[in-house]
């Protein structure tokens, strides 16, 4: 059975691990990206990180098929770079991810933006099986999304495509985003949105588990935030539908954990938001393979893009 180098690269971590061909996590590891405050270029722990994990666990590179690599940030995956990034991120931007890894271990390399590879490692394994159109968010920092259309990923000209945190949902009166736009769907539907919102109130709610646990015992104040949160998220979601009629939005990032909270208000939202045909059939589940699913996704990219599987 075919063995892939799976690589998942993260703002603060990068994560490492053999997967299989039918998408089962053999072994995984995890090393900081951000331990000096990025003086060491992200690429260059990530190429160290790579040799590291392979020589620790006496893998052969010869036993492998290639390396599937996910990467936050805007990734030109024609040509396996860096393509730009939103905010501060030193030592990041240009690097030619594709090129230095096939040049350390002498395979074949794919490289993916990580909210892409997450929509794919769920159609593949996860809670997006069988389905053909999907519209993948993944709420944190930021929001991040991937695009299925007609069983394809969504990638534009370059592989930039699927860049759903900054489709504007207040382009003339909203907020600064990192980008330096206006007014973009991240900067009101990320987790940090809502942290930021309930520090305003209450400063022990400093992330996203101490606002869930005050909404659990019923916080009037807490509810009527993530009200308000969910409000911005579904109405972004909405547009999307009717642009890409899905069959399935797929939420994932650390909240995605809460059913009740988030996922079922979200598609209450959604569906009273479109038009009824839009809402007819359509599902919003929360992702399932958690931290696992870049790299399966970045392998699953790669045995789509090398293996025209």
């Amino acid at each position: 059975m075919k063995q892939y180098f799976g690589i998942d690269i993260g703002g603060t971590a990068v994560k490492l691990g053999i997967v299989d061909e039918t998408g089962r996590v053999l072994l995984k590891g995890e090393e900081s990206v951000s331990f000096d405050g990025y003086q060491t270029p992200v690429l260059t722990t990530v190429r160290k990180a790579a040799k590291e994990f392979l020589t620790a666990n006496s893998i052969p590179v010869e036993s492998l098929a290639g390396i599937g690599v996910s990467a936050t940030g805007q990734i030109d995956s024609r040509k396996g770079i860096v393509a730009g990034t939103c905010g501060n991120f030193p030592n990041y931007i240009g690097s030619p991810i594709k090129a230095a890894l096939e040049e350390d271990f002498g395979l074949p390399v794919t490289v993916a933006n990580d909210a892409n590879c997450m929509t794919l490692g769920e159609v593949w394994v996860g809670a997006a099986q069988g389905c053909t159109d999907v519209i993948g968010v993944t709420l944190g920092t930021g929001v991040g999304g991937g695009i299925l259309t007609g069983g394809r990923l969504l990638e534009g000209a370059r592989g930039l495509g699927g860049e759903l945190g900054h489709y504007r949902t207040h382009a003339l009166d909203g907020v600064d985003c990192t980008c330096g736009a206006k007014g973009c769907w991240e900067r009101y539907a990320a987790t940090t949105a809502l942290v930021r919102a309930a520090q305003e109130k209450n400063p022990d709610w400093k992330d996203g588990r101490a606002i869930f646990a005050a909404a659990e015992v019923g916080d009037e104040t807490v509810l009527a935030l993530l009200d308000a949160w969910t409000d911005e998220i579904a109405q972004g979601l909405a547009g999307m539908v009717h642009i890409f009629n899905p069959q399935l939005i797929l939420i994932g990032g650390g909240v995605s954990a809460q059913q009740k909270l988030l996922i079922e208000p979200i598609a209450a939202k959604v569906k009273a938001s479109v038009m009824p045909a839009f809402a007819e059939g359509l599902e919003v589940r929360a992702a399932q393979l958690h931290n696992d699913a870049g790299m399966v996704g970045a392998v699953y990219y790669f045995r789509q893009t090398m293996e025209k599987e």
